[in-house]
C-alpha cells in the first residue's frame, strides 16, 4: 500500500528504536515496524489495513476518532494528547502508558501521519515512586514539625510544672516542719514528745520522696545543665564527713575517708549529689563494719570509690538496682526504709556528667561503687573550710530582730511562730514593698529571712538585693527556696548569704541563723 518512496525508507523505519506506525487520513495502518510487532504482541502484517483505534483502549477508540479529524485540519509535528496520560492495548487486552509523537508525511498527493509510540511503564513506575517518595518525605516532615512542637510544648508544660512544684509542693511541707519544732519547744515533756517525733519522722520522709521525684523530673526535662570546672575532692570528702558520720555513728559504723590531694573536673554540686547518694546507701545497708570513701588515679581519670561491708547485692540483681523503686532484699509492697529512688537519679546523673560508674558486690562482704571522671588540670584550688552548725542558744539570739518576707500565709505564720519562741523580734511580711516600707519604719533588721519565689513574680534575690542598698550594707540574709539552678548555686558563696533548701526543719533553720549572725 506505501508508494516506492516510501518503500524506501522502510528499511529506517524497521531499524528505529521506537515503534513506528503510518496512517491514512481515515485512520488505516498502512506501515508498523518491527518494534510495534514488540509492544503490542501482533504481528506485523496483521495490522496491515485494520483501524489504529485497534492499538488502544475501547474506552478511548471512540474519542480519538474526533481527535483524528481535529488533527487532519491543522497537520503539523507535535506530541499527541499533549497533557494527558495516554494508553495503549496489547493483543491480550493488557494496557500499557505511552507517548505518541505524530508527524504529517506528504506521499503522491497524500498526507499520512506517522506516529512514533514509545512504552513509558518504566518511567512512569520510577516517576509514581518519586512522587511517593515526596509525599512520604512531606509526610515525614510534617510529622517531624509536630513531633517537635509537642515535644517543645510538653517541655514548656514541664517546666512550669516543675516550676511550680520546687515551690508550691513543698509548701505544706514546709509549714509542718516548722510548726513541729515550734511545738517540740512549747510543749512540756511527757507522751507529747513521742507523736512530735513520729511526725518529725513522717514529714522528714515525705521531704525525701519529693525531693526525689523532682530530682528525677529535672533530670529529664533537661533542666539541670552541668556546670564543668576543676575542684578538690578532699572538699566534697569533708562535706560527706560532715554529713554522715553522726549518722554513721549511731548504727555502730564507722565513716572513714582516705586523705588525697586529687583534682576533678566536673561539675561539683552534682557529683557532690552522686557521692550523698551513694553514702546514704552504703550506710543504710551495713549493719557491722565500715563505710569507706577513697579516690585513686587511673591514668587521666579519678576514681571515687565508696566502699562497704554491707550485706553485697546478688549477681542476678545488680542489673535492677538503678530502676525506680527497686531495693535489694525488699519484697514488693512490704514496709521501706526509703523508697528506692537515689540510684535511679545516681544513674541519671552520671550520664548527664558523661561518667561512669561501675559496681562490684559480694553477698555478705559488702559493695565497691566506683565513680570515674576526668582529672582536673588546675594545682591551685584551695580547701574550703565550713564552719560546723551548732543549735541556737537562747541568748545570743535574744535581741536579734528578724525581717521575713514570705508570700504564703502558712509558711509565714510558722514560721514567725518558730522565731518568737525561740527569741527573736519578728516583722512578717509577704512581698518586697512591705519589707522596705517596715525596714524604713523600724530600721535596718539585724536579719532577713526571705522565700526565694514570692507572689507577683517578685523573687527573694530582688529583696535582698533592695534591702542592702537602702541600708546601705550587706544585710545577713536566708534565702529559702526549693530552686537549684545554677543561679542559685552561684549565690551560696556569699558570705553574708545562706541558702536552706525546702523544706528546711526548724533545727536547721535555727542554726543556719545562730552561724549567720556569729559570721
Amino acid at each position: 500500500m506505501l508508494s516506492a518512496s516510501a518503500e524506501l525508507a522502510r528499511s529506517a523505519l524497521d531499524a528505529a528504536p521506537d515503534a513506528m506506525l503510518i496512517v491514512d487520513d481515515v485512520g488505516i495502518i498502512c506501515f508498523a515496524n518491527r518494534q510495534v510487532s514488540a509492544l503490542f504482541g501482533y504481528p506485523r502484517d496483521t495490522l496491515i489495513g485494520q483501524s489504529v483505534e485497534q492499538l488502544m483502549p475501547e474506552r478511548f477508540r471512540n474519542r480519538h476518532v474526533g481527535h483524528r479529524l481535529e488533527y487532519a485540519k491543522a497537520l503539523r509535528q507535535r506530541p499527541m494528547g499533549q497533557g494527558l496520560t495516554l494508553f495503549g492495548q496489547r493483543q491480550d487486552g493488557s494496557e500499557f502508558p505511552v507517548e505518541i509523537s505524530l508527524s504529517p508525511i506528504q506521499d503522491a498527493g497524500r498526507v499520512l501521519v506517522a506516529a512514533a509510540i514509545r512504552d513509558v511503564t518504566d518511567r512512569k513506575r520510577v516517576e509514581a515512586e518519586l512522587t511517593r517518595a515526596r509525599e512520604s518525605a512531606e509526610q515525614a516532615r510534617e510529622l517531624a514539625n509536630q513531633a517537635r512542637e509537642s515535644a517543645d510544648r510538653a517541655n514548656q508544660a514541664k517546666s512550669r510544672f516543675l516550676a511550680t512544684a520546687s515551690h508550691d509542693l513543698r509548701q505544706p511541707l514546709q509549714t509542718l516542719a516548722l510548726l513541729n519544732g515550734t511545738l517540740r519547744r512549747m510543749i512540756i515533756p511527757g507522751n507529747a514528745e513521742d507523736v512530735l517525733s513520729q511526725q518529725e519522722q513522717a514529714v522528714r520522709t515525705m521531704s525525701r520522696l519529693l525531693n526525689a521525684l523532682l530530682d528525677i523530673s529535672k533530670l529529664e526535662s533537661g533542666a539541670v545543665q552541668p556546670e564543668l570546672a576543676d575542684f578538690k575532692v578532699a572538699n566534697l570528702f569533708e562535706g560527706l564527713r560532715r554529713e554522715f558520720a553522726s549518722i554513721a555513728t549511731s548504727k555502730g559504723l564507722a565513716l572513714e575517708l582516705e586523705s588525697t590531694a586529687e583534682c576533678a573536673h566536673s561539675d561539683a554540686a552534682l557529683v557532690e549529689q552522686i557521692l550523698k547518694n551513694l553514702v546514704s546507701n552504703a550506710i543504710k545497708y551495713t549493719r557491722q563494719g565500715r563505710v569507706l570513701l577513697r579516690c585513686s588515679r587511673q591514668n587521666d581519670s579519678l576514681c571515687i570509690e565508696v566502699r562497704d561491708t554491707g550485706i553485697g547485692i546478688p549477681a542476678e540483681q545488680i542489673g535492677y538496682i538503678y530502676d525506680e523503686f527497686y531495693q535489694v532484699g525488699v519484697p514488693t509492697n512490704s514496709s521501706r526504709d526509703g523508697y528506692g529512688l537515689g540510684l535511679s537519679i545516681v544513674q541519671r546523673l552520671v550520664r548527664l556528667l558523661n561518667a561512669r560508674l561501675e559496681v562490684t558486690s559480694e553477698v555478705g562482704k559488702g559493695s565497691v561503687f566506683s565513680l570515674i571522671l576526668p582529672r582536673g588540670k588546675s594545682r591551685s584550688i584551695p580547701l574550703t573550710s565550713e564552719r560546723a552548725v551548732t543549735a541556737a542558744a537562747g541568748p545570743q539570739t535574744a535581741k536579734a530582730r528578724v525581717l521575713l518576707v514570705e508570700d504564703d500565709p502558712g509558711v509565714r505564720d510558722a514560721t514567725r511562730m518558730l522565731l518568737a519562741v525561740e527569741g527573736y523580734r519578728v516583722t512578717a511580711v509577704s512581698s518586697k514593698t512591705e519589707a522596705l516600707r517596715r525596714a524604713r519604719e523600724e530600721g535596718t533588721p539585724d536579719l532577713l529571712i526571705t522565700d526565694y519565689r514570692l507572689g507577683e513574680g517578685e523573687l527573694g534575690t530582688q529583696v535582698i538585693a533592695a534591702l542592702r542598698e537602702t541600708a546601705g550594707t550587706d544585710v545577713r540574709a536566708v534565702l529559702v527556696t526549693g530552686d537549684t539552678s545554677n543561679l542559685i548555686k552561684q549565690m551560696s558563696g556569699e558570705p553574708h548569704l545562706r541558702i536552706a533548701s525546702k523544706p528546711v526543719n526548724a533545727e536547721e533553720l535555727l542554726a543556719l541563723l545562730t552561724a549567720l549572725l556569729e559570721s
